[in-house]
């Protein structure tokens, strides 16, 4: 299959895993980048660069004409080196800049990439896609009015699919790296009673199902959780981490007030800043907040499969992060067997 395909957030760990899929699956591939000097891995496999900013829609215009498809993945996730407005104008205005491009110049199917995270933490386990919305802070807010804009646009009649990934992780994450080194350095604590459950994607089982939500017949004005089959307890992650890169899980559990505390307290200080706080309360929520959800709705209507149990996503992950010399030290065989 040869046709002209967008992705937006193409530097990113999703979007260029996404993008190298679609490369090999022998589409055209364009992409949307700040800077073509940034990008030139992507470049290398063959992706034509568009240089722009997705809040600006002349620049969104150009790269979505003559695309078939577009994949938007671009968005802006949690950091404290911006205000909350600019998580407005990526996660909202870079949202409508893309469907209203892909609106005028007729794309086939757009597929929007939201987040489980629109539904907060969940009162039931496993939640599906007719959860309340329950977003906790600003990304996960305008997360939500961005899904709203494609939700409208569905609406409408525009042929768009939404997506919504689960915790997502693998070879060339970076946001769990401090989760496998602390536990590594036998330095993490549990708060809590780590029986909070806990939701991961698989980058490639991801990159499956955005896939099918960009070519299946029934994912057109649909929205879709894609996650792994199974979750995990946080106590139950722990001890896959610990053994993913060889040492004994951690002992004890301490109690949420005082880390809830420090969290307040490291925000009110760093914010006014624009110091990302080195512990604030979006890592407090981790061992507070539910996040279990199905994916059964994708799996019957698109015939989608999560191909890698947590257990053997955990080890490639670990090796990944030995191989880069992110973790120290020789990983266990069963670790150096994944592949």
């Amino acid at each position: 299959m040869s046709e002209t395909v967008l992705v937006t957030g193409a530097t990113g760990f999703t979007g260029g895993a996404l993008t190298r899929r679609l490369v090999n699956d022998g589409h055209t591939v364009r992409a949307l980048v700040r800077s073509a000097e940034g990008a030139r891995d992507l470049a290398d496999i063959g992706v034509e660069l568009v240089e722009g900013d997705l809040t600006r829609s002349d620049d969104v215009d150009r790269a979505v004409a003559g695309c078939a498809r577009v994949y938007h993945i671009a968005a802006t996730f949690r950091t404290a080196g911006h205000p909350d407005s600019y998580y407005h104008d990526v996660n909202v205005g870079g949202t409508e800049n893309v469907l209203s491009a892909a609106r005028k110049h007729g794309v086939e199917r757009a597929v929007h990439c939201s987040t489980v995270g629109v539904h907060g933490h969940v009162s039931r386990v496993p939640s599906d896609e007719t959860a309340p919305y329950n977003p906790g802070d600003v990304y996960q807010e305008t997360k939500l009015e961005g899904e709203l804009v494609a939700q409208r646009a569905i609406a409408e009649g525009q042929p768009v699919s939404i997506v919504r990934p689960a915790g997502i992780y693998g070879p060339g994450d970076m946001r769990f790296l401090k989760l496998f080194k602390t536990i590594h350095r036998r330095t993490f604590r549990m708060f809590g009673s780590g029986e909070v459950p806990y939701h991961f994607t698989y980058i490639d089982d991801l990159v499956d199902g955005i896939v099918l939500c960009g070519e299946h017949p029934e994912a057109t004005g649909e929205i879709f959780i894609i996650a792994g089959d199974d979750y995990v307890s946080l106590n139950e992650l722990v001890r896959l981490v610990a053994e993913s890169v060889g040492v004994k899980p951690p002992r004890g559990h301490f109690p949420l007030w005082p880390l809830l505390t420090a969290a307040r307290a490291c925000e009110a200080v760093c914010r006014p800043l624009g110091i990302d706080p080195p512990l604030h309360m979006r890592r407090c929520e981790f061992f507070i907040k539910a996040r279990a959800f199905t994916n059964e709705k994708a799996r019957t209507r698109l015939g989608y499969r999560a191909r890698t149990p947590i257990d053997l996503g955990i080890r490639k992950t670990a090796r990944w992060y030995f191989d880069q010399g992110l973790l120290r030290g020789k990983p266990p065989a069963e670790t150096l067997a994944a592949s």
